[in-house]
């Protein structure tokens, strides 16, 4: 008898030991699928350095004003604001996959319409819709690639949307002022037609399949993703019943984020989102070679180090993000984009002055790597992160959908007016910028700690709650166990209990 339950024992053993392993696998359709969606990040980035580069040859070719042309730049933040406030819904009535073909027709539309286009309208109409299908892609993609990746690596996967796009912004930035802007167009919709392909050979988010009740391709769609010999049965368990849990959680209406208990944590993500908006990154982003040519720097030289500096500074904030926190970190990088733009400011100014010119081009352009570099590990990115981490679920959609809107919509202001104002007076912006920084981050120092203090507290709660669930839980299965005794303890049922189970851990 005690033979037998040792040999039972190490049966069980090897087989947890074997299902913890199949749950570290990272297949090819993984990696494959993850390619698949970042193909569409890489044309965001594309769409987001693509002015910087063919401002003076779109200008000269079809004769624009610098009213047609800073309107033509900021449609994409237009076009981004209409695709974000549906993204939410089309993710969930057409699925994942469905979603990224729409991201794709509207970008490779709007990236053909601006490749051939032969007036200023057919610009525009072009810049709108690859808008569209940008505002998409910032939320299907990470949504995609969240759901289809193991949990070990799902960090690392997603950061793999951010690279991405970092790598787009470079490669415009590096080709943008030798390549035709054209052709530099026709290039920028060749990985969302990639992407067209590509669909057609990656698999349906399975949560996605749960959320629509469809078992049997649930399973099937974790057997592509997992391998065909890896028993799924237990992660298609938590995935339907984690689903089922959070739909009941989330019911809730639109009115219920302006509550008085998350109007602090309503205001410090709107917040955040003007900050990184109204900071003037876009501007940057937008119009870098501009400011080079303001300075008398080098445009083709500042634009080809700009882009590989591009790439370095995006794995900086994925470093830092887990080792310094959230508040800590955006406090540094609103403390280095204050003392960027100050110094930019101060440059523009001496140049005025025509004190030291030899040195100002210079001066001007380690300033802006300073100022961008900050912005890049803080505030570039951490306001999405921090907004996914303070609004309960119950309010997470509408909450999200009032300040992704309030992104784009800022973002349309900084990058319409910036070639008015850099114009007027260059110092006079970048002074402009630093107040903006300054004011900003005394604002939301205090309430952002006076946040975190409460999602901790809530945290804690939340964890002493799940205990008492679990107590009773682990009871009524002991008193099941007594009543039916052997047919209760089939595989199947240990699996449901387990990955309800797993809906209760505090790290979910």
């Amino acid at each position: 008898m005690v033979v037998e339950e040792e040999n039972r024992s190490m049966e069980e053993g090897l087989l947890q030991h074997q299902n913890d392993r199949d749950d570290r696998r990272i297949t090819a359709c993984v990696i494959l699928s993850t390619f698949v969606a970042v193909c569409s990040a890489f044309s965001y980035g594309c769409a987001a350095g693509y002015t910087s580069g063919a401002e003076t040859a779109i200008m000269k070719e079809l004769d624009l004003s610098m009213a047609q042309f800073s309107a033509f730049g900021s449609f994409l933040n237009v076009g981004g604001a209409v695709g974000a406030l549906f993204s939410g819904q089309l993710a969930v009535i057409l699925g994942r996959r469905r979603t990224l073909w729409a991201c794709d027709f509207f970008c490779v539309f709007g990236w053909l319409s601006i490749a051939f286009a032969k007036n200023v309208f057919w610009l525009d109409l072009g810049r709108i819709s690859l808008g569209i299908g940008v505002g998409l892609i910032s939320y299907v993609v990470p949504v995609y690639i969240a759901e289809i990746t193991p949990k070990h690596v799902r960090g690392a996967f997603t950061a793999s949307n951010q690279l991405l796009q970092n790598s787009g912004v470079s490669l415009i930035y590096f080709f943008g002022t030798v390549i035709n802007w054209r052709v530099m167009a026709v290039i920028g919709a060749i990985p969302c037609i990639l992407q067209t392909i590509g669909i057609f050979f990656i698999p349906e988010s399975p949560r996605w399949l749960a959320k629509i009740r469809l078992s049997k391709e649930v399973e099937s769609s974790l057997h592509r993703l997992r391998g065909k010999d890896t028993d799924v049965s237990g992660e298609a368990a938590e995935i339907q019943v984690m689903t089922k849990m959070l739909e009941e959680d989330s019911k809730s209406s639109f009115c219920d984020m302006f509550q008085k208990k998350y109007r602090r944590t309503l205001v410090v993500g709107i917040g955040l989102m003007l900050i990184q908006q109204l900071s003037g990154a876009s501007g940057i982003t937008y119009y870098s070679n501009a400011i080079f040519r303001k300075a008398g720097f080098s445009e083709r030289l500042g634009s080809m180090i700009f882009g590989v500096f591009v790439i370095p500074k995006a794995l900086v904030g994925l470093i830092l993000v887990d080792r310094w926190g959230r508040r800590p970190l955006l406090l540094a990088s609103a403390v280095g984009m204050s003392i960027g733009s100050l110094l930019i400011g101060v440059s523009f100014t001496l140049q005025q002055m025509n004190v030291l010119p030899e040195l100002i081009p210079i001066f001007v352009f380690v300033n802006i790597l300073v100022y961008f570099g900050c912005f890049a590990f803080g505030i570039g990115g951490l306001p999405w992160v921090i907004m996914s981490e303070i609004f309960p679920i119950n309010i997470k959609v509408s909450a999200g959908t009032i300040v992704a809107l309030t992104s784009w919509t800022s973002g349309w202001f900084v990058s319409y007016a910036f070639n008015f104002m850099f114009e007027w007076s260059a110092q006079g912006l970048y002074f402009l910028y630093y107040f903006f920084i300054n004011l900003d981050k005394k604002i939301y120092q205090k309430k952002l700690r006076v946040i975190f203090i409460k999602i901790h507290k809530s945290n804690i709660k939340l964890f002493k709650n799940r205990v008492r669930i679990l107590t009773f839980v682990s009871n009524s299965f002991r008193c099941a166990k007594c009543a039916v005794g052997k047919y209760l303890l089939d595989s199947r049922f240990l699996q449901i209990l387990l990955a309800f189970v797993f809906l209760f851990r505090l790290d979910d």
